[in-house]
């Protein structure tokens, strides 16, 4: 008798509220996400919005064709999880006028560790 592989969720993101988290964005396949100058300029004004609403704070960015990245460290553990979400759904609705499930890949985030510290103090690893 043949077995039927399992298909479990996948794992929740682990969000550490207050760490600083890498966060990518890409389009499925690769896709291009942005069209114009235009879609750039909405991504940053959505960006800007949601990470207040979300309590995010946003420190970099970079954008490129097919993805982005941030460097963002929410307040609460709920903060990145409704963030990204937020952002690219209505970037979808408003630039490119179709339903959130359109091409955009799913997000990936991971914790920083501290790189500088206070000279002769342990690097902090909590």
């Amino acid at each position: 008798m043949a077995t039927v592989p399992s298909i479990s969720a996948r794992l929740p993101r682990l969000t550490l509220p207050g760490y600083p988290h890498h966060v990518i964005q890409r389009g499925n396949n690769r896709q291009a996400m942005f069209a114009s100058n235009a879609d750039y300029l909405m991504l940053l004004q959505l960006l800007g919005e949601n990470a207040v609403k979300f309590g995010v704070a946003l420190h970099a960015y970079v954008l490129m064709s097919n993805h982005f990245h941030l460097l963002a460290t929410p307040d609460t553990v709920e903060g990145l999880p409704w963030f990204s979400p937020q952002v690219m759904g209505r970037h979808l609705v408003l630039a490119h006028e179709v339903c959130a499930g359109g091409f955009v890949g799913d997000f990936r985030v991971c914790r920083l560790q501290p790189v500088l510290q206070q000279a002769g103090q342990p690097p902090d690893f909590r």
